[in-house]
């Protein structure tokens, strides 16, 4: 069922008169580049196709790891720059576990993934593709390094979810509000002083 939303008339966006129509240029490959995924808002993506899959695997080559630890390296590598979802990383393990390219067991409540010799055989066969993608990583890393530190965007992103959870719990209190504020005013002259 369509719906009506007022910049769209059954479903396809409207164009004003000062706003071209795209859907037959896209179709006809004029923006080809950003159709097959190769790059999005002038940025160009970190992994091509199957190459994540393949850098989870070597990850698990070097040690067995978990998923978070699969997730805060990546980041690491990449100087903070991208962080994949575990909506991303633990359906890529599920899947190499599936291919048997991969063995879990469980570690203090957490599943611990180490690669087989299947996946050994499937690394190797794709080394020169896994060999592009790692380059790329520590290209990114060496240009972004003199950015933000990948803690610091870590530990922003888990401030402003921990307040967003918090306040989609319902309404706060006069004192849970003071209570809040101190905790970030607090946190504000801490950094000012770093």
């Amino acid at each position: 069922m369509l719906h009506r939303h007022p910049d769209r008339e059954y479903g396809r966006r409207f164009h004003g008169p000062e706003e071209p129509r795209r859907d037959h240029e896209h179709r006809q490959g004029r923006y080809r580049h950003e159709r097959d995924g190769h790059e999005r808002g002038g940025r160009r993506r970190l992994f091509d196709h199957g190459e994540l899959r393949l850098v989870v695997l070597a990850m698990i080559a070097e040690r067995p790891r978990h998923g978070y630890e699969i997730i805060k390296e990546i980041e690491d590598r990449v100087a903070g720059t991208y962080s994949p979802s575990p909506g991303v990383i633990y359906p890529t393990l599920t899947m190499l576990e599936e291919l048997g390219h991969a063995t879990v067991a469980e570690s203090d409540g957490k599943k611990l993934y180490a690669i087989t010799p299947s996946g050994a055989a499937d690394l190797a066969a794709n080394q020169a593709a896994l060999d592009v993608a790692l380059a790329r990583m520590r290209s990114t890393r060496m240009a972004n390094s003199g950015g933000p530190a990948p803690d610091i965007i870590r530990a922003t992103e888990n401030l402003k979810l921990a307040l967003r959870l918090r306040q989609g719990r319902g309404p706060l209190t006069e004192e849970q509000t003071r209570a809040i504020a101190g905790a970030l005013d607090t946190a504000a002259v801490a950094i000012e002083r770093c």
